[in-house]
């Protein structure tokens, strides 16, 4: 799908302005379709999920390739007419250079924000402290150099990645800050206390905060502790895959098709998609 009516300079300029004030929610589709609904509900920027693309595909987080990432990236933000960030997992390199080398890339695809890890690919859960800040300062070079605009968020991985140490993650995201990060990102915490030490930790710059459970709070909770943007991760993919799951497996296994009680109707579906191509077309 393409023809949308937004620019990626103009998205670009949607999404920084997003994270100067307020609070905003950033969802997270993993195809066209799911993208195209979730813009139709209002919401004012999208995120790409690692894992919801992954297991759509038929791969485990983490294991399609860097080509496949940045050709869904395409794909998506000539789909739609909101902002999009790109969940670019550790840029698809150890070093600083090769870092910079495909975050350059994952610009060239259209999206207006880029988000890198700080998360291994090998047995290590995390990079050292030190190479971890030198490829937030290349990934930062190599967003300047492509002179777009776009929001750089840098993540420390620690509570995801096995190593849930809240002073690492304070002084890994201050670090990255520093270097140049525009957004700061620590997924896993999920405490009030948390959020909020990681809030004020890295003030001025805004927070991403992902909320992929039923924490208790409310996008007005969130907001009340400092945080600018709110994220979902791969848990839409998953609500999604477990309704899949649940009812193909009943099927299976007691030749039931309860499953299907309830179901949004095809008309439904075709009514909103119909309406929503000749947005595209006009």
């Amino acid at each position: 799908m393409t023809g949308t009516t937004s620019s990626a300079a103009d998205k670009r300029k949607v999404f920084r302005a997003l994270h100067d004030s307020g609070c905003f929610v950033i969802p997270n589709p993993w195809n066209v379709g799911t993208a195209r609904y979730l813009q139709g509900l209002g919401f004012k920027a999208l995120a790409t999920t690692s894992s919801g693309f992954a297991h759509a595909q038929g791969f485990a987080d983490g294991a399609l390739t860097r080509d496949q990432v940045l050709a869904h990236f395409s794909e998506l933000a000539a789909a739609t007419d909101v902002p999009l960030n790109a969940d670019f997992e550790n840029g698809f390199a150890d070093d600083p250079d090769g870092v910079a080398a495909n975050v350059t890339l994952c610009v060239a695809t259209g999206v207006a924000g880029v988000s890198i890890e700080d998360a291994t690919k090998d047995e290590r859960p995390l990079y050292p402290f030190e190479q971890a800040v030198a490829r937030v300062k290349a990934a930062r070079a190599a967003v300047d150099r492509a002179g777009g605009d776009v929001v750089f968020t840098a993540r420390a991985e620690n509570f995801i990645r096995g190593v849930p140490d809240l002073d690492d993650v304070i002084r890994r995201l201050k670090a990255y800050a520093a270097a140049g990060a525009d957004c700061l990102y620590a997924p896993g915490i999920k405490t009030r206390e948390q959020i909020e030490v990681v809030v004020k930790a890295v003030a001025p710059k805004p927070v991403n905060f992902l909320n992929s459970g039923a924490l208790g709070f409310t996008v007005n909770d969130i907001a009340a502790m400092g945080v600018r943007r709110i994220s979902v991760g791969g848990s839409l993919a998953r609500v999604a895959m477990h309704a899949f799951i649940r009812t193909a497996t009943e099927i299976a296994n007691d030749s039931k098709f309860d499953g299907f009680a309830g179901l949004i109707g095809n008309a439904e579906l075709n009514a909103f998609f119909d309406e929503d191509r000749k947005k595209v077309s006009a």
